[in-house]
């Protein structure tokens, strides 16, 4: 499982740790790349770049389509190093494998198309056109609750583009990212490609500033990504940051209640509640309240935590004990300044990580609560007495990234989600970040798009061409 590449003259002290957080277990260790290993990988990502931009889309496609089924093939693999590193269900995990699988399909079906010439008039010249060109070495810096999948949604676009992926993966998952170093050359793609590359906060500020690396992504905390993002635009560098968020989900008076609440409580719970998209704000007006809460509530209520091997188990672990600590550090803080509770829940004595889901109404400004992001099974319901002060509440937050609102008049409810500040809004259903739309937020939510139809445009130099 391990591919870090060989050890230089120096030796790495730091490791790569998982940890299952059901049971405390250390699962396993790798060492961090010392700073000469990073030069040799960097070195390596570079020289495969200048052959691999000029390898024919064909070709590629062919490699995506054999990487697909090659991902298919070890789903169970792949499943089960993903839960047992961050604790999600198991079937979670098998679904994570399947749209992995599905976003190499997807970007062999359509890279043809994407990355055509496209012709433009330009007067004075008989043919114009613009092109999608790769730039380099990509650094990709990615979490670990969806770990397969945020780094292939780093990797995939920019290599179908030509460009060539660094990958860091988070510290306690770093297994599972690993094993698509070991796919990759199964399916016969050129070595150094795409390199999983274990390195500390301090080497990924060397290599931003390198001239060999073009572009960076990454996924994170909006700390984490003011902070990358600032070296990036020391180095300029194109950049994209998405960077979480606490989305609003809006129930409005003319909303069919039933599908609301099971749409937002599947949501609110999937993965735990780890994620980043996942409608942490759930706003009802008046009209519905009462009923919306009282089958909500039921829904938490009736979660069982527990091993996520274990097909009866709704919900696992979260990622690790800090998470969990910090989860009930802000549901503690709410109830201490008054927050109603709907559903108890939190911290779980034992080993592990766990948290019991938990449900809190009576929200107010001065909680932690109101402007963090609760990364975990902690729904908030928000009353309000209209769609005007729902807009209004779900634009307070600092973060942008999507939203979701119900209501069976479609007038009422178009209008209502073209008035939220995000990336993406659903109406009467959930969107979440599909491979086939561009995904990205807006304010602290992060810059720029990636997967879709543009997914390769901020790693790309698209280049204009004319004929006189």
């Amino acid at each position: 499982m391990n591919s870090v590449p060989t050890a230089s003259s120096e030796t790495s002290t730091r490791l790569y740790q998982t940890i299952n957080p059901a049971t405390d277990e250390v699962l396993d260790s790798f060492p961090q790349l010392t700073d000469s290993q990073i030069q040799e990988t960097l070195e390596r990502a570079h020289a495969a770049f200048l052959e691999w931009r000029h390898v024919a889309v064909s070709r590629k496609v062919e490699l995506f389509l054999r990487m697909a089924d090659l991902i298919e093939g070890s789903r169970d693999d792949l499943a089960r190093l993903a839960t047992l590193e961050m604790g999600k269900t198991l079937a979670q995990s098998q679904g994570e494998v399947s749209i992995v699988a599905s976003m190499f399909r997807y970007y062999a079906d359509h890279a043809p198309q994407m990355l055509a010439d496209q012709e433009v008039a330009v007067p004075g010249f008989s043919n114009a056109y613009t092109r999608r060109e790769p730039i380099g070495v990509v650094l990709g810096i990615e979490p670990w609750n969806v770990p397969m999948y945020q780094a292939m949604r780093a990797a995939v676009p920019n290599l179908m583009l030509g460009n060539t992926v660094l990958l860091k993966p988070s510290e306690i998952s770093a297994g599972s990212t690993l094993y698509f170093d070991k796919l990759f050359r199964e399916a016969g793609f050129p070595a150094d490609v795409y390199q999983t590359s274990l390195i500390s906060r301090e080497q990924v500020s060397q290599l931003i500033s390198d001239i060999r690396v073009r572009a960076v992504t990454l996924t994170g905390s909006d700390r984490a990504g003011a902070e990358v993002g600032a070296q990036a635009g020391r180095n300029v560098k194109p950049v994209v940051l998405e960077l979480g968020g606490s989305d609003a989900f809006i129930v409005l008076d003319s909303a069919d209640v039933d599908k609301a609440v099971a749409t937002a409580a599947a949501w609110r719970l999937a993965i735990g509640g780890q994620v980043c998209v996942s409608p942490k704000r759930i706003i009802v007006t008046e009209a519905v309240a009462d009923e919306f809460i009282e089958k909500f509530t039921q829904i938490f209520s009736n979660q069982i935590v527990g091993d996520p091997f274990d097909p009866s188990v709704t919900v696992g672990p979260l990622s690790t004990k800090g998470a969990a600590d910090s989860l009930q550090a802000q549901y503690q803080d709410a109830i201490e300044r008054g927050a109603t509770v709907l559903v108890p829940g939190g911290r779980m004595n034992g080993p592990g990580a766990f948290f019991r889901p938990a449900v809190l109404t009576g929200i107010t400004e001065d909680m932690r609560v109101f402007s963090e992001e609760a990364f975990g099974p902690l729904g908030m319901i928000y009353r309000v007495p209209d769609a005007d002060s729902a807009v209004r509440l779900a634009n307070v937050s600092k973060y942008g990234l999507g939203g979701t609102v119900f209501g069976e008049d479609l007038e009422e409810a178009g209008r209502t989600a073209s008035m939220l500040d995000t990336g993406a809004v659903g109406i009467n259903g959930f969107i979440g970040a599909p491979i086939e739309i561009p995904f990205g937020g807006t304010k602290s939510s992060g810059i720029g798009r990636e997967l879709g139809n543009t997914g390769m445009d901020p790693f790309a130099n698209v280049k204009t061409y004319g004929i006189a």
